[in-house]
């Protein structure tokens, strides 16, 4: 069997997961974002356990939708997470988008991890009163057929509503929309509602809490999806790699929606280039 159909995309579907890595560090209590705040900003050990795990866990998805992902600064031993991620599990993609820099001591991003290669790349400054907010966007099939985005929404919901507006602008043309990510805010709440009414979405992840990782209360971590679509196998993963729990999903593809597989991209020698938005994953 090739990878491609061991892992779904062959019969029609897709495996997606949104995981906030909390910069692959792990947090069991409250007051451990302040009395082990330190580790947000130097190497420590149980980061590289954690991700090596986290590697282990996406490797058995399709596309994977990371956010807090340490984009190569010294709490992370200047390794590049979404990159080591997706070498270490056999992400033939990898692409990341840094939105928060602390100096050389954080450098906070999105992560995306694909099986497939996207026709188009965007990297997309939301709005709110304090910066560092992104998202990042990718187009998959010829035409345009499917639509995928990663983002991490502010805490405020004023902020939030300001970025779901501009995004609900900038995705209203779309055929296919899938939406990952930390929302920061329930399903339920007036922003989200009005964003999945004004594009048409289901919010099959609801009501599913991923967070705090240690005894999960409130559901923001979400994947969004056209209504269009078929959905199925909506869950949270219970694994102690971060303050957050990932959430997964499902997702049946129409017959006329079509990938590109990764030996297109083989084929036709694509090369990790800094001035590129997106790479090929390392061999």
């Amino acid at each position: 069997m090739s990878q491609l159909a061991s892992h779904g995309a062959v019969a029609g579907s897709l495996r997606l997961l949104s995981f906030n890595i909390h910069a692959a560090t792990s947090t069991d209590r409250y007051h451990h974002y302040v009395t082990q705040s330190w580790r947000q900003l130097l190497p420590h050990s149980q980061r590289s356990e954690n991700l090596d795990s986290i590697a282990g866990l996406v490797g058995e998805y399709d596309m994977v939708a990371l956010q807090e992902a340490d984009a190569g600064s010294l709490r992370s031993g200047f390794i590049n997470q979404s990159r080591y991620i997706a070498t270490q599990s056999g992400m033939p993609f990898w692409f990341h988008q840094a939105n928060r820099k602390l100096g050389a001591m954080t450098i906070t991003s999105n992560g995306f991890l694909s099986r497939f290669e996207p026709v188009e790349v965007e990297q997309h400054r939301l709005p709110g009163a304090i910066p560092g907010r992104g998202a990042l966007l990718l187009r998959y099939g010829v035409p345009h057929s499917l639509t995928i985005v990663v983002v991490h929404l502010a805490l405020g919901r004023r902020a939030r509503s300001q970025q779901l507006q501009y995004l609900a602008r900038h995705l209203e043309h779309e055929r296919h929309v899938m939406v990952m990510g930390d929302f920061n805010t329930e399903a339920a709440s007036k922003e989200i509602q009005q964003f999945c009414s004004h594009l048409e979405l289901d919010a099959p992840t609801a009501g599913l809490p991923s967070y705090p990782s240690w005894q999960p209360q409130r559901a923001i971590d979400h994947i969004l999806v056209s209504r269009q679509l078929n959905t199925r196998d909506a869950y949270v993963v219970d694994v102690p790699m971060s303050d957050h729990c990932p959430v997964a999903l499902t997702v049946d593809l129409p017959t006329e929606l079509m990938l590109t597989p990764t030996a297109t991209a083989a084929k036709a020698g694509l090369q990790p280039q800094v001035e590129q938005s997106y790479w090929p994953a390392a061999s």
